[in-house]
């Protein structure tokens, strides 16, 4: 799929999530550290004091630790072949994983820091372009562990991604109903109606936020922005909701909008109409829960997309009804595997009830409108969401088990 040029809901949707894993936040009271610094090119063995150096090439995998200790443990994993592996820590019995490191390259070494309790252990070396390897077993017999989590797999995902994608299906026809009456009222001249109307039909589709992917190049003609447009507002290429919001809130007249409204649903009904034929990334679904409130904070909670209506607040409650509706399809893979699942559902109507005292009938409070107390509060509200749904990201990224 070509990527979408600058200015698209789907490049703000683009994060780049760190190549090590952090299972802390989403495992509770399992303490999994990863080194954030780059490799160390070292001689296996070689290990600080304190340190426990493993091996995890395919022919030596977890080889090196021979006296398991309850306690927050350092491995130094070493890889000592000639490709990249991924390693986790593992239960081998129950697959339940304690801690992970990706992109371990070739002659490099990774710091793997774990707080380990009463149970077996494993190391699991997944080269890139090899069968898995699973090296010693090893027991501890004191001390206490927190909880681990299962895998998630492809073949997981896949139920979840349907269903959402049926949901999406529905919410395109949605949003070309809302749509065509904007453009029905701009079409008489009712510029009022059609200011009425334009806010319904945007927060319906900022409510598909886990689908921006998979929309591709059209959602640059249904929610681009002008950002990297080289005449800004006024460019030929700027199209879609936030092309009409300007004009519709900066005195365009109707003549002057019909062609864009126009376009906007011919984009919108081409995308409905496409979309039984389209495929979500099911690896991509735990990720899009995640990232629809990390741009929220991003970009609604800073009005760099308010092109006028003033509508900033109501785009952030339509993205918490977003995420709400991925986080639904994932929750049978999440009750295993998340402990903080409840709390984070609380702290989701916290954030509910805090977003919906901005809303007044029809209109909303404008960012500009917040007081310095209130604002703090939103940005705090949204900012705890987006650290708890790193963790969802994080367990439902689909791993190899063979």
């Amino acid at each position: 799929m070509p990527l979408p040029r600058l200015g698209t809901r789907s490049v703000r949707l683009r994060t780049a999530p760190a190549v090590f894993v952090v299972l802390a936040a989403a495992l509770a009271a399992t303490l999994l550290t990863f080194s954030l610094g780059g490799p160390r090119h070292e001689p296996s063995g070689a290990a600080p004091s304190g340190h426990i150096a493993i091996d995890v090439s395919q022919s030596r995998c977890g080889r090196g630790w021979t006296r398991p200790e309850p306690g927050l443990r350092t491995f130094d994993l070493h890889n000592s072949s000639d490709g990249a592996a991924e390693v986790y820590l593992e239960d081998p019995g129950s697959q339940a994983v304690y801690g992970e490191v990706e992109g371990v390259g070739p002659g490099t070494t990774r710091e793997l820091t774990v707080r380990l309790g009463k149970g077996t252990y494993a190391f699991k070396c997944v080269p890139d372009d090899a069968d898995a390897v699973t090296g010693p077993t090893v027991r501890i017999t004191g001390g206490r562990r927190g909880p681990g989590a299962a895998p998630v797999t492809q073949h997981d995902l896949i139920p979840p991604a349907l269903a959402y994608q049926k949901w999406v299906g529905g919410g395109l026809a949605d949003v070309v109903r809302l749509t065509t009456r904007l453009r029905d009222a701009i079409d008489r001249g009712d510029l009022a109606g059609a200011r009425s109307a334009w806010l319904p039909a945007h927060l319906r589709y900022e409510r598909l936020g886990a689908a921006y992917d998979a929309f591709g190049d059209a959602d640059s003609e249904i929610n681009g922005t002008d950002a990297g447009l080289p005449g800004g507002v006024h460019d030929a290429h700027f199209a879609g909701f936030h092309r009409v919001e300007y004009g519709l809130w900066h005195g365009e007249s109707a003549d002057g909008l019909r062609t864009p409204a126009a376009a906007l649903v011919k984009a919108l009904t081409g995308l409905r109409d496409g979309w039984s034929q389209t495929r979500m990334d099911p690896a991509q679904l735990g990720l899009r829960a995640h990232e629809i409130l990390e741009n929220t904070v991003q970009f609604e909670l800073t009005g760099r997309t308010d092109y006028g209506s003033g509508s900033n607040l109501a785009t952030a409650r339509a993205n918490l009804d977003g995420t709400r509706a991925v986080l639904s399809r994932l929750r049978p893979l999440l009750a295993t595997r998340y402990a903080g699942l409840p709390e984070l559902e609380r702290e989701l109507d916290r954030a509910r009830h805090t977003l919906d005292g901005f809303r007044h009938g029809d209109r909303w409070t404008p960012l500009g409108g917040l007081g310095r107390a209130r604002r703090e509060q939103v940005d705090a509200d949204l900012g705890d969401l987006v650290e708890r749904l790193a963790s969802v990201a994080t367990l439902c990224d689909p791993r190899r088990t063979v």
